[in-house]
């Protein structure tokens, strides 16, 4: 018989990883921005944003999608920028801050239950979200009761792992060398919201309608490989949490394991551009 999931533990953990996470990410956040861009592009320009638009960002991490959108909403507009990680919040407003950005309000919001009234805001934002929640089903109904009738909800979700061999290559080897557990059916992770009929019946019984889902490629790119494994460790919980246990012999072998396996990534200046692929969802309210 199957193990019943505990859906509070699991939220535990996404929670505990993601505030260890934010030092990673605002060592990342300007490569990370310039690398994910036409994924922030796409979700921004399919949103009807005009001056006056509330918009929330969920999942924000260091907030460069919405940060995208903030002056597209001037004047007499509103960003809602949230994460469920207050340190990943502090990194979002300390990044607003160097923008010279002043309509973005800073929230620390749980996806899953939104502390927002009914119908509160024009359209909402959410970039590789809703995968790493135990319940996306809660947290796209919770998106839908937050949003206003007419509102829209733009989202991306990562392809399936083959499509994106930035994180099949050390997937497979920390697997093959017993280091990762095996996803469990349904259980939160980059990959939970690929199947893209079961993200638009997600959608569907939330009470979305207009529907549309495309794809967008990026690659992680790096000069070399030293950088690019850096970048791999603090933007991935995952990698990074398999590495731990291991001594810096151990860790050095699995990082010569993984750039041998990139090898067919690298470019002729000796760096690396890996190839990856997230689906994109525009859905109305």
């Amino acid at each position: 018989m199957a193990q019943e999931r505990d859906f509070d533990a699991e939220r535990r953990q996404i929670a505990g990883l993601w505030e260890a996470a934010a030092a990673g990410w605002a060592r990342q956040q300007d490569a990370w921005a310039d690398q994910s861009a036409p994924v922030a592009a796409w979700l921004v320009d399919a949103l009807p944003l005009r001056p006056g638009t509330k918009l929330l960002e969920l999942a924000a991490g260091t907030g460069e999608v919405g940060f995208h959108a903030a002056p597209l909403l001037e004047p007499g507009g509103t960003l809602i920028c949230s994460d469920q990680s207050e340190a990943m919040v502090e990194v979002a407003r300390a990044r607003a801050e160097r923008l010279g950005l002043r309509n973005v309000e800073f929230r620390v919001l749980d996806g899953e239950w939104i502390d927002l009234p009914v119908a509160s805001v024009d359209a909402v934002v959410c970039r590789w979200g809703y995968m790493l929640m135990a319940d996306p089903a809660a947290s796209l109904r919770e998106t839908r009761r937050v949003l206003r009738s007419g509102g829209s909800l733009s989202l991306a979700v990562w392809d399936a792992r083959s499509a994106n061999p930035w994180s099949e290559v050390p997937h497979r080897i920390l697997a093959e060398r017993g280091l990762v557990e095996p996803t469990a059916p349904g259980a939160p992770g980059p990959f939970a919201l690929a199947d893209r009929e079961r993200l638009r019946e997600l959608l569907d019984d939330a009470g979305f309608t207009e529907i549309e889902i495309d794809a967008v490629e990026i690659s992680r790119r790096a000069p070399d490989f030293e950088r690019y494994w850096a970048m791999q460790l603090d933007l991935s919980v995952a990698t990074r949490a398999a590495l731990e246990p291991l001594d810096d012999a151990a860790r050095h072998e699995v990082a010569d394991a993984v750039e041998a396996a990139l090898a067919g990534f690298r470019t002729p200046s000796g760096g690396f551009a890996v190839p990856g692929r997230t689906l994109v969802a525009l859905a109305g309210a």
